[in-house]
C-alpha cells in the first residue's frame, strides 16, 4: 500500500517575520529558539541583551558562552547578505570585544561567504565567525518550521569544541558535572520522556524549555551541599511570578508537595523549587535513582504550572 506524501514548501522569511528587530530578533532571543541555534553551532548561548548599543548603532543580540565567558554577537538579516551588514558585524564585534560572531541571513552571497572564510583564516584564532542561512519549510497547511544551516564556520571548529571540553582546563568538579548531565540526557532519551534537552555543559545547572518564553525548568546540582534542586525559573517577569503565587495553594495541592517560593527582590529572576538533600554525586551507581526523582518532579512542575500560565 502506497501512502500519500506531502510536498515540502519553502517559505520566505519576510512572510513569517515582517520586521527584523521587532519580530525576528524577539523570536530568536526566546529560550527555545536560541537553544536550537546553540545546538547547531555546538556551544551554549545565553542572551544578555537585544538591540545592544555600540556607539550610534545597535547589535541585534548580545550574548555569551557561560562556559568560557566569551562574548557573542548575533546580527540578523532577513535578505541576501550585503556589504553594509558585513561592516556592521565587524564594528559590533570590536565594540563588544566579541570572540564569537554569528551572521544569520536568508541567503549568503558567494563573495560574503569567501569574506567570512578569509576572516576565519587570517585573524586571531580566538575570534570565530559563523555565516548561517535560515530556512523555513512547511508541508501543506502545516506549521512552518525553521532550520539553521551553517554556510561557513571557523576551521577545525569541532576539534576546538571537543578540546575545550576534554582539556585539562576542566576541574574535577566540572568534569563530574558534565558526566552527570550527559548521563541524565541519555537516561531521558532511553526512557522516551517528553523533554527537549540541550547539549550538556560542565556547569551546575541544566535548563529545559517547556514552551513558555519567560520561564523554564531548571535542575541544579550542588556538590558542596550535596543537594539537587528542581525548579520553575522565571526570567525578568515578576508579573508571571505573582500570577503563579496567587495560586500557590492550588499548585502545591496538585503537585503533592510544597515548594520554596523565592521572589528574589532586587534581581530579575525568581524561582519556585523543591530540594533533595544528602546526595552523593561521586556514587555513580546512584545516578539513575537521582534521574528518576528529577524527571518525576520536572514532569509535575511542567504539567501543573502550565495550567496557570
Amino acid at each position: 500500500m502506497t501512502r500519500d506524501l506531502g510536498k515540502l514548501e519553502k517559505v520566505r522569511l519576510r512572510d513569517i517575520w515582517k520586521h527584523e528587530a521587532l519580530d525576528f530578533t524577539t523570536w530568536l532571543s526566546k529560550d527555545e529558539n536560541i537553544q536550537n541555534l546553540s545546538e547547531e553551532i555546538g556551544i551554549e548561548i545565553k542572551v544578555l541583551e537585544t538591540e545592544a548599543s555600540v556607539g550610534n548603532f545597535n547589535v541585534d543580540i548580545l550574548a555569551e558562552d557561560p562556559d568560557c565567558d566569551r562574548k557573542i554577537i548575533i546580527e540578523n538579516q532577513l535578505e541576501k547578505t550585503d556589504h553594509d551588514h558585513l561592516g556592521k558585524l565587524i564594528t559590533y564585534a570590536s565594540g563588544h570585544n566579541a570572540e564569537i560572531i554569528i551572521w544569520i541571513v536568508e541567503k549568503a552571497r558567494e563573495e560574503h561567504k569567501r569574506a567570512i572564510e578569509w576572516l576565519n583564516e587570517n585573524i586571531d584564532e580566538k575570534i570565530n565567525f559563523f555565516l548561517i542561512q535560515l530556512e523555513v519549510w512547511r508541508i501543506g497547511e502545516s506549521m512552518p518550521a525553521p532550520k539553521f544551516q551553517i554556510i561557513s564556520r571557523p576551521n577545525d571548529w569541532a576539534k576546538t569544541i571537543k578540546h575545550a571540553s576534554d582539556s585539562g582546563r576542566l576541574t574535577n568538579v566540572k568534569a563530574l558535572q558534565l558526566e552527570f548531565w550527559e548521563s541524565f540526557k541519555e537516561y531521558v532519551e532511553d526512557k522516551g520522556l517528553n523533554f527537549k534537552l540541550r547539549k550538556p555543559r560542565p556547569q551546575h545547572w541544566y535548563d529545559i524549555s517547556y514552551g513558555n518564553s519567560s520561564s523554564h525548568l531548571t535542575v541544579t546540582v550542588d556538590t558542596r551541599t550535596s543537594a539537587i534542586n528542581c525548579m520553575m525559573y522565571i526570567e525578568d517577569n515578576m508579573d508571571l511570578y505573582y500570577k503563579f503565587h496567587d495560586h500557590k495553594e492550588e499548585i502545591e495541592k496538585e503537585l503533592g508537595f510544597s515548594l520554596e517560593w523565592a521572589e528574589l527582590p532586587g534581581k530579575k529572576a525568581s524561582k519556585m523549587y523543591i530540594t533533595r538533600n544528602n546526595i552523593n554525586f561521586e556514587n555513580k551507581t546512584a545516578w539513575k535513582n537521582y534521574f528518576g526523582w528529577i524527571t518525576g518532579k520536572l514532569e509535575l512542575l511542567r504539567d501543573v504550572f502550565t495550567k496557570y500560565l
